[in-house]
């Protein structure tokens, strides 16, 4: 479904993009496009495309690291930063957190072990009875700011795990319960017709959800801060990026740790924070300048090729002070990181 949605999509998206600019594809000096990580059939269709534009136009194709992307766009939009930094990437599908040591060079400091906050806001905010059209972080950051976050005792994740890695998993379930406990009918009932007093105990759970959820984030950070400033003690910046730093009560908590550590944070605006081209399109630009781009494709590349594609495709070299065992269990057709392949084609 994902795919047939991408495929549906794809020509009007670039058409319009291209549009909105008001350039055509001659006008373009290369393409760039996302070729991991991700679902490898929704990766192909923006391959597949990207690809198409590029031999009919004879343009060069930088493949982009989805992550890097995060990262790097808040460089579009504050001239002055530059590496070394230390970054948090947070979105639906990742928690990642990495010392960006210069372009395409990175150290995982942690990441995901199950659950990423985003999925962890989204399922909380359809269990409330939440309108989400408009996403379920959004939506629970709002009603949260009603109730009283600490009218319940929710558990910080993994606090005996010395490390930087997250887990959020083990925080949906409390919140399932605290739900089901309170009779609360979230399923029948959405939180527009719930009762004043119903309202409230909704509150109270979001509140008290994303205080111990950002908690863990902030737990997470500070070690990461100071593992970051041992390894690179000129850092300056805490760059926060992905869907889930458009929240204002996460990027008001992660200041407090940035200006605790004498860092600046710095996040991209929300229109950027969440998955965009323009992200993707400035990530290319900074590859296409050094020269990291592959030549036009061939003119007789037939349409049913086998792409280079990414799914598992980790950003950075683990830091062996943050690896964790239960991650370890699960690298199974994991491509070499984006940090190793540009070291190696450096060396070469």
């Amino acid at each position: 479904m994902a795919e047939e949605a991408h495929a549906l999509a794809i020509d009007q998206v670039v058409q319009k993009a291209l549009d909105d600019a008001n350039v055509s594809e001659s006008d373009l000096s290369a393409v760039a496009v996302t070729i991991g990580p991700g679902l490898s059939l929704c990766l192909r269709v923006g391959v597949h495309k990207a690809r198409k534009i590029a031999k009919v136009f004879g343009l060069p194709i930088v493949g982009v690291h989805h992550m890097e992307a995060h990262a790097l766009v808040s460089r579009l939009v504050n001239k002055d930063l530059d590496y070394p930094f230390l970054a948090l990437l947070i979105s639906g599908g990742h928690n990642l957190l990495v010392l960006a040591q210069n372009l395409g060079e990175y150290v995982q400091l942690g990441t995901t072990i199950d659950d990423a906050i985003g999925e962890a806001y989204d399922k909380s905010a359809r269990w409330l009875g939440l309108d989400i059209q408009k996403g379920g972080g959004p939506a629970l950051e709002e009603l949260a700011l009603e109730g009283d976050p600490n009218s319940i005792n929710f558990t910080v994740p993994m606090r005996q795990h010395k490390d930087c890695n997250f887990s959020y998993a083990g925080l949906k379930t409390p919140v399932r319960l605290a739900i089901e406990s309170r009779n609360l009918c979230t399923d029948d009932i959405p939180i527009s017709s719930a009762t004043e007093e119903d309202r409230q105990l909704r509150a109270n759970i979001a509140a008290s959800f994303q205080r111990i959820a950002v908690l863990h984030l902030e737990d997470r950070c500070q070690r990461a801060v100071e593992w970051a400033l041992k390894m690179r003690p000129s850092i300056k910046n805490f760059v926060v990026s992905g869907g889930v730093a458009s929240n204002q009560y996460v990027r008001t908590r992660l200041n407090h740790i940035a200006e605790k550590n004498g860092l600046q944070l710095v996040s991209p605006p929300p229109s950027l924070c969440t998955d965009n081209g323009v992200m993707i399109a400035w990530t290319g630009i900074e590859h296409f300048v050094p020269g990291r781009f592959e030549d036009p494709p061939p003119a007789d590349e037939p349409d049913d090729m086998q792409y280079d594609l990414r799914p598992r495709w980790p950003l950075g070299e683990e830091y062996s002070e943050g690896r964790s065992v239960s991650r370890s269990l699960k690298t199974a057709r994991i491509h070499p990181s984006l940090t190793s392949m540009t070291q190696s084609s450096l060396h070469n």
